[in-house]
């Protein structure tokens, strides 16, 4: 007869083995953001290496040749970025002029205005800045300190990428084996979904960066700002970091703005310009573009961001959504997971409504007080 442990221990058990999980990924972040990020990259790289291969060529060449064309074309983004920042920063100097008479008005206008002592003000924003600083410091330290680290490792990104793609039957032939509690059949048709996710979701917002990177770019020539191509994309890109990216990409033209253009209304302009693009984004394109592809709680993406952030840095902020995306559709496959595949999930309109309550005791057919009905 199976022995039947309490319930109490058994959730014990499974929190211990959560936390141990969460230790050991943060443990071996090194060797787990490069290979993440080469799994998301192989999936969407699997169309080409499939029409090549299709073409008739091995697949070992038909790996390279998908991977040497992901090279290239990331190469080809950095370089972009560094070379106009190379550009930029020739004009460096006039800028931080510019800025410092910009910060000599601020400070006369507030001494003047509420009669502070003259370098009152400095000293007033040099205290507030070391007590802010001393609170976020460490967080900031945690989201960036990994930066360098993938960077350093990032040869092994396309050298994961070609394994993955040269053994895709071999791993999947794997996971048939080593997954005993769901026929094979189900497992093939979780990790066909799991590319399809992946897939669209990325195709997705890389044709929403395309479009949001035109707009930002229209504004800001609109606007008469130098290097707006640059600025546009950057900001685009920045899509990349959920919430936290636009904020970003609207801020560092802006501040160009103010210390370039004649009056702190271009600033402003920029500000609000980026909100106007990032509201049609936001509940217009990504909705008709991406859709419903990776159909996340925002209260878990927001708490995934946050464990991404803490446990990998920049890299984990990036790979957040994704990686939960992969874990939805994973804890899909067998009815002891749904139930946390369905709280990671966006909830349905009946949730949401005023009467969603009465929607919840009619779909588990329970009484007024919760309470089986009687058949």
């Amino acid at each position: 007869m199976e022995k039947k442990y309490p319930s109490s221990l058994i959730l014990a058990a499974k929190l211990i083995v959560l936390f141990l999980t969460v230790a050991l990924a943060h443990f071996l972040k090194g060797v787990l953001v490069p290979l993440m990020f080469a799994l998301i990259i192989s999936i969407m790289l699997y169309p080409v290496c499939d029409f090549l291969e299709r073409l008739k060529l091995p697949r070992a060449a038909a790996s390279i040749i998908a991977v040497i064309f992901a090279s290239l074309v990331l190469s080809g983004l950095m370089y972009f970025i560094v070379h106009q920042v190379i550009v930029i920063g020739k004009d460096g100097q006039d800028i931080a002029n510019n800025f410092g008479r910009i910060y000599d008005s601020i400070q006369e206008w507030f001494e003047s205005t509420f009669n502070l002592e003259p370098g009152e003000l400095t000293n007033r924003i040099r205290e507030e800045a070391h007590n802010s600083l001393s609170s976020v410091g460490k967080y900031l330290t945690t989201v960036f300190s990994s930066a360098g680290g993938t960077l350093a490792n990032g040869i092994l990104v396309p050298l994961y990428t070609f394994f993955l793609l040269y053994y895709r039957d071999f791993f999947k032939d794997f996971l048939i084996q080593a997954i005993k509690g769901a026929p094979a059949e189900k497992v093939m048709e979780t990790v066909n979904k799991i590319y399809h996710v992946i897939q669209s979701y990325l195709l997705g917002l890389v044709i929403v960066m395309g479009i949001v990177a035109v707009l930002n770019t229209v504004g800001l020539l609109i606007m008469g700002l130098e290097y707006a191509w640059f600025f546009g994309t950057l900001a685009a890109i920045l899509i990349l970091i959920p919430y936290i990216g636009v904020a970003i990409g609207s801020l560092i033209p802006a501040l160009f703005a103010l210390a370039t253009m004649e009056s702190y209304w271009y600033a402003l302009g920029v500000i609000g310009w980026f909100q106007v693009v990032q509201f049609l984004e936001g509940n217009f394109i990504t909705p008709n573009i991406v859709g419903g592809k990776v159909s996340l709680n925002p209260l878990v993406a927001i708490i995934s961001l946050i464990l991404g952030g803490m446990l990998f840095g920049l890299a984990g902020l990036i790979l957040a959504i994704p990686m939960v995306a992969v874990i939805k559709v994973v804890f899909e496959m067998t009815a002891a997971t749904q139930p946390f595949s369905f709280l990671i999930g966006e909830p349905d309109q009946e949730h949401l409504q005023r009467h969603s309550y009465d929607f919840l005791l009619k779909k588990h057919k329970l009484d007024k007080k919760g309470d089986k009905k009687k058949e």
